[in-house]
């Protein structure tokens, strides 16, 4: 990577955080309603990964889907708004916080039913078997999605088929507030890859650089014809669950001992330490950020509502 991918990657971190506390305080004034799950601590997840896949590489995740569609290339703007539910949001307001979506950019979207988007990803990955195409589905999911039954219906079909996916567990420690070891029978998600008899790696996901190195091997592996694989990254949500999370199940200590592995502050020794950009450098993309999002919630906040008539568009194909 050169500097200025370098910087690019740095920003994209900053620019989720900021989207992410803002989305907090519209969310305590009101402006966003319904669910409103953070990424805030996971930045490094998306960032890395998303850098690391080609244009063909279908995406896809779960219902924290704020900072993968800030990844993919929808802008600030188009999240803010959908957050407050505006007609020039990704999803043209009607899908919120949890149905981020832009099928243009090959981003196939957020989804809130809990594991029900690992058969689509299988599909996807079909389809490009099936077309011959180069592309890599990137799904990610949480850690408790793999104890649902999509999961394992997935899996074991993305191998019979031998299909070009890379799954992708977010083990951010907590499946809402139930702790891995007292809903999953083995600690480690990477044991149940190995049930479907595909290669299962485990990193840290505070480290951009790890992610993002990493998803660039097992995706050239994919690509070359090795099947699906599964990427396990360990990493931390710094908020509850939800913004109604009164987070009575985790200590502070134990948040606080996770956030001083802040993935930006990582990310930005890393940068200072190889001498690849100076501190005024990085200072200016913490601006260039800062400006981007307020710019964001201004564009959210004067834009209009949709129209009553959007109810009945993009139920039934329109040919």
């Amino acid at each position: 990577m050169d500097k200025m991918e370098h910087l690019d990657l740095y920003r994209q971190m900053v620019i989720i955080r900021r989207v992410e506390e803002r989305a907090a305080e519209l969310y305590q004034q009101g402006k966003i309603g319904g669910f409103l799950h953070l990424y805030i601590g996971q930045e490094a997840v998306s960032t890395g990964l998303i850098s690391a896949r080609r244009p063909e590489d279908p995406v896809i995740t779960a219902y924290r889907d704020h900072g993968v569609a800030i990844n993919c290339g929808i802008s600030a703007k188009e999240v803010v708004a959908e957050l407050l539910g505006k007609a020039t949001g990704c999803s043209g307001g009607k899908g919120g916080s949890m149905h981020m979506a832009d099928v243009t950019k090959n981003y196939w979207g957020g989804h809130a039913i809990v594991g029900a988007h690992l058969p689509i990803a299988s599909g996807l990955a079909l389809a490009d078997a099936y077309n011959k195409t180069s592309g890599v589905t990137i799904c990610m999911f949480g850690d408790g999605a793999s104890n649902i039954g999509y999961f394992h219906e997935a899996l074991n079909l993305s191998k019979v088929w031998n299909l070009p996916v890379l799954w992708v567990c977010e083990n951010n420690q907590y499946g809402m507030g139930t702790a891995v070891e007292r809903a999953s029978a083995v600690s480690e998600m990477i044991q149940k890859a190995s049930g479907y008899g595909m290669k299962g790696v485990r990193i840290n996901g505070m480290d951009l650089m790890e992610v993002r190195e990493t998803a660039e091997k097992m995706m050239a592996e994919i690509r070359a014809g090795s099947g699906p694989q599964f990427l396990e990254i360990m990493t931390y949500r710094f908020r509850g669950h939800s913004m109604g999370d009164p987070e009575r199940y985790r200590k502070a200590d134990e948040v606080h001992q996770w956030q001083e592995n802040d993935p930006i502050g990582i990310h930005r020794k890393y940068l200072l330490d190889h001498q690849i950009a100076t501190e005024e450098e990085l200072n200016q993309q913490d601006d260039l950020a800062e400006k981007e999002v307020q710019e964001a919630v201004e564009f959210a906040e004067s834009s209009p509502e949709p129209a009553a008539e959007e109810l009945f568009k993009h139920i039934y194909v329109e040919e």
